[in-house]
């Protein structure tokens, strides 16, 4: 998959060219509300050309209201020529599906879906900033990303993300 993954996020994409090749993208999906694995799960096979889905990881949230559940969480790979803003949109659209209610900064969610990286595509829009700002900061995000890309982690990441997770199940 290293081959794949590598030969894929090197790929220049223009989005307006219809024959553009695709390459591998990155989304983080959680739950902390309801069934959070089902939500998982529904999420995974209404996603387009998924390539790779890691574990399910159980964290604990971070920020939001106080007495929150635990959150699942995972990391699904696309190989894909969707551009970042379609990716987007798409998860948008089964976040919406899910139920969720966009209330609370940080707050519950039946279904979160979030735009980790698109092959070598950067945005810096107010909806969506590519690559992810946060998720090297994040160990619910980089545990599962590393089992699917560890050669796009920075090295000794572990020592410096704090927090913590546990595999928990496969989807």
């Amino acid at each position: 998959m290293a081959r794949v993954l590598l030969a894929a996020a090197g790929t220049p994409h223009d989005p307006e060219d219809p024959h553009c090749p695709p390459r591998m993208c990155f989304l983080s999906i959680g739950s902390n509300v309801g069934h959070r694995l089902e939500h998982l799960r529904r999420a995974v096979l209404c996603l387009p050309d998924v390539f790779a889905v890691s574990s399910v990881y159980e964290t604990e949230p971070l920020g939001g209201p106080q007495g929150q559940r635990d959150y699942l969480n995972a990391v699904v790979a696309l190989l894909t020529a969707l551009p970042a803003r379609a990716l987007l949109e798409v998860g948008q659209e089964l976040e919406a599906a899910a139920g969720r209610a966009r209330g609370v900064r940080w707050g519950p969610r039946t279904l979160d879906v979030d735009v980790l990286l698109v092959g070598d595509e950067q945005h810096q829009d107010d909806d969506l900033v590519v690559p992810h700002p946060r998720m090297w900061e994040r160990r619910f995000v980089l545990e599962p990303l590393g089992e699917l890309a560890p050669e796009l982690l920075p090295e000794g990441w572990r020592d410096r993300v704090a927090g913590g997770v546990t595999r928990v199940a496969r989807l």
